[in-house]
C-alpha cells in the first residue's frame, strides 16, 4: 500500500530534483584559494579576494612542524600540523586587508589578505 498518489510522487520527485541542483551549485560556487607554509614563510604571502564572498582558504604546511594560521582581524586562528592541510572559511568581507601570521614564527611567517571589489 502506498502512502502517496502518483501525483504526489512525481511532486516529491520534482522538489528533490530542483533541491539537489540548487544545493551542489551552493556547493560548487565557494571559491577556492590555497596557501602554502614553507620554511616558517607563507606562499603566496599576499592574496586577493573578491569582496562580499565567502571563500574556502586551504593552508598546506610543507613544514615537519606544526604552524598556526591566525589573523585578529579575519578572526581565526588554526593550528596546522606539520606536512598537513586544513581548510579556513573567511568572509564575506568589505574591501579592505586583513593581515594574517604565524603564531610560531610570527617573524617570518607573514601575509594578508587583501579583499577588492
Amino acid at each position: 500500500m502506498c502512502l502517496f498518489h502518483k501525483k504526489d510522487q512525481i511532486f516529491i520527485l520534482w522538489v528533490a530534483f530542483i533541491l539537489s541542483i540548487h544545493s551542489g551549485h551552493l556547493l560548487a560556487g565557494t571559491p577556492v584559494f590555497e596557501i602554502e607554509i614553507k620554511n616558517h614563510l607563507f606562499y603566496p604571502a599576499e592574496i586577493e579576494i573578491p569582496a562580499g564572498v565567502k571563500i574556502k582558504l586551504r593552508v598546506k604546511n610543507l613544514d615537519p612542524t606544526p604552524e598556526e594560521f591566525e589573523s585578529y582581524e579575519l578572526n581565526r586562528e588554526k593550528v596546522i600540523s606539520g606536512h598537513s592541510k586544513a581548510t579556513i572559511f573567511i568572509g564575506p568581507l568589505v574591501p579592505g586587508q586583513y593581515p594574517f601570521f604565524g603564531e610560531f614564527y610570527p617573524k617570518t611567517a607573514q601575509g594578508i589578505v587583501v579583499v577588492k571589489e
